[in-house]
């Protein structure tokens, strides 16, 4: 058997697919796999922010037609960027174990604090409505790129700092450029951070994925990704959601494109309802 891999160019994107590359590898050394890297038009369009330019898909487009037309088997994306409408022909087949969920500080190499002078740098409007609460003396900017451009950027000091998610400075190997982890509770984050999720045709066997799979990470990426769907967000809007699994319930602590707060709890089993049902209540005014 022959497994072809689907993946965005950025070093990034190719870390998280060997990420299950080598779990694939461990569990079944008989499958043989390619690696198949594309650029996709989230990748393309660097002078507008995701808003702008139709923040749903930008990043899975190119890969979810070679998916559907057999040029690859499997696509591997972080659940963030993902819509959040799934294509019944390519449903998502398989969720890793999540990375820390944070979003972090980073300041330019050799700098010590931020430069108030110089504007805060994020790629998203979640970020930057909660970065006006806790920086309300600075300006926030869009920043777009990869990581590594936008790092980039950063040390040739067009910023004072960039606001990014842990997960990825991690896999990176670039942690030791953290210079503060934001809690949850500071900057909520985006629906699925930190989760990486495999994309599949639906008529095919994904015995392959059992190892890659995590029930837990799935729970809550389903109920984060079914609050914003409830609210008919995109990876874009200015929504946020983050859940955790404790015990067998699961809590649901949302943001709407308001920036107010909702919270709930309910069985794991019910993890899409419960997203489903808090952005429900948060669209009416019931939870504040």
């Amino acid at each position: 058997m022959k497994l072809r891999v689907g993946s965005r160019e950025s070093r990034l994107a190719v870390i998280q697919a060997e990420i299950l590359m080598a779990d694939v590898a461990g569990r079944f050394p008989d499958i043989e796999m390619e690696l198949v890297t594309m650029k996709t038009t989230g990748d393309k369009i660097l002078d507008r922010t995701l808003d702008k330019v139709g923040g749903k898909g930008l990043f899975v487009r190119e890969l979810d037609l070679a998916l559907k037309d057999g040029r690859v088997d499997v696509t591997v994306h972080s659940c963030k960027d993902l819509p959040m409408e799934e294509d019944p022909e390519i449903p998502l087949c398989a969720f890793s174990k999540r990375e820390d969920p944070r979003d972090v500080l980073v300041l330019p190499e050799g700098a010590v604090s931020l430069d108030r002078t110089k504007p805060l740098g994020c790629s998203s409007l979640r970020r930057t409505m909660q970065l006006r609460q806790l920086f309300p003396d600075m300006e926030v900017a869009s920043v777009r790129g990869n990581v590594l451009t936008r790092l980039a950027k950063l040390n040739s000091g067009q910023f004072s700092a960039l606001v990014l998610a842990a997960a990825g400075l991690k896999r990176l190997g670039l942690e030791h450029r953290i210079a503060r982890y934001f809690s949850v509770d500071e900057i909520l984050p985006a629906a699925g951070q930190g989760i990486l999720a495999a994309q599949c045709r639906a008529d095919e066997d994904t015995f392959f994925l059992a190892g890659f799979a995590d029930a837990g990470a799935e729970a809550c990426a389903r109920a984060e990704r079914a609050f914003v769907r409830r609210l008919n967000a995109g990876c874009s809007s200015p929504v946020a959601a983050y859940a955790v699994v404790e015990g067998r319930e699961l809590y649901l602590r949302a943001m709407d494109t308001h920036g107010r707060f909702g919270e709930l709890r309910g069985p794991v089993e019910a993890a899409g309802e419960i997203g489903w049902r808090l952005g429900g209540e948060m669209l009416k005014g019931g939870v504040a």
